[in-house]
């Protein structure tokens, strides 16, 4: 007896061979029981010599050697199910979803590779593709099946950087530290880039840092304002669904020289009248705001003191 074998399949031996007599001849006839498959006989081709001499015939039931598990994709994305199997004859794969055969169609494709990866896959993914997937793999010696979870997270919600709070014009005292704020919203939260003039910047210094929290509030911290720092500031806030920018001014003034105290100040004491000027004389408001005066530049000087009444 002769038997075929199979490119990549190993060569099988019956455990039992029962053989019928009919009268003085022997009928040529094979029963061979495998795990994970069954051998048939067949007959020979007349070119073999021997029309009487049987052929066996080996047929192994699919089995996954590739199959995915649990699945998460976001709803509007792709979804890709892969899966390997082998058997002989060359099996036939179907998929369900939730027990209900999956037809192709727009969204729903059934793809083989030259390496024999099967693949489903789902374009666009919506919540209706949820579910329980199972991958039925059959041929003549039986079937096979693997199940696996889709689940379909929800749309991510796209919206365009909006200012809650825009940027101000600032000024600032040389030497002191000056804050530019605004307030940003937008979905997913966006990115932000800052900007001196026709510069970006792109990292902190020790003396210039960037800032930003979870609740949209957006800082650029200057320590030590000096001139150069004067000029036109950007701020922009960038997402998937847009971008948008505010600018604005930031002057740096030069401290004042106080002048140094000669003499000791005087004081000012209230009187009687809340509104009555100094030195116990009504306040004249035209003597003291003559249209052809000149006007008076006035600078804080430590001398003056305050008080509530005034």
């Amino acid at each position: 007896m002769q038997e075929d074998f199979y490119p990549s399949v190993p060569p099988v031996h019956p455990q039992k061979t029962h053989r019928f007599l009919k009268g003085e001849d022997t009928v040529g006839i094979s029963i061979l029981l495998l795990f994970h498959g069954i051998l048939r006989p067949r007959s020979r081709s007349r070119d073999s010599g021997d029309e009487n001499e049987p052929i066996q015939e080996r047929f192994f039931r699919p089995h996954f050697l590739q199959a995915p598990g649990d699945l998460t994709v976001q709803e509007g994305k792709l979804c890709r199910m892969d899966c390997k199997v082998s058997g002989l004859p060359t099996p036939d794969l179907s998929w369900q979803l939730n027990g209900r055969p999956i037809r192709p169609d727009s969204s729903h494709k059934m793809l083989v590779r030259e390496n024999g990866v099967h693949s489903l896959i789902i374009e666009p993914v919506t919540a209706r593709d949820a579910g329980i997937y199972t991958c039925v793999a059959s041929n003549r010696a039986g079937e096979n099946t693997f199940s696996l979870e889709l689940i379909v997270a929800a749309k991510e919600v796209h919206k365009a950087p909006v200012f809650i709070e825009k940027l101000q014009n600032t000024g600032v005292t040389e030497g002191f530290p000056v804050r530019l704020e605004c307030r940003i919203s937008g979905e997913p939260s966006p990115q932000i880039f800052w900007k001196k003039e026709n510069e970006s910047i792109t990292h902190n210094t020790d003396r210039v840092s960037m800032h930003q929290d979870n609740y949209g509030y957006i800082c650029l911290l200057i320590q030590g304002a000096t001139k150069e720092d004067a000029g036109w500031y950007t701020v922009s806030a960038k997402n998937e669904a847009g971008i948008v920018s505010c600018t604005a001014r930031l002057d740096v003034y030069t401290q004042w020289q106080q002048p140094p105290q000669t003499t000791k100040p005087k004081k000012v004491r209230p009187s009687t009248s809340r509104y009555a000027a100094l030195c116990d004389q009504g306040l004249d408001i035209k003597a003291a705001f003559q249209p052809e005066a000149n006007p008076v530049h006035l600078t804080m000087q430590s001398g003056l003191v305050e008080s509530d009444d005034l």
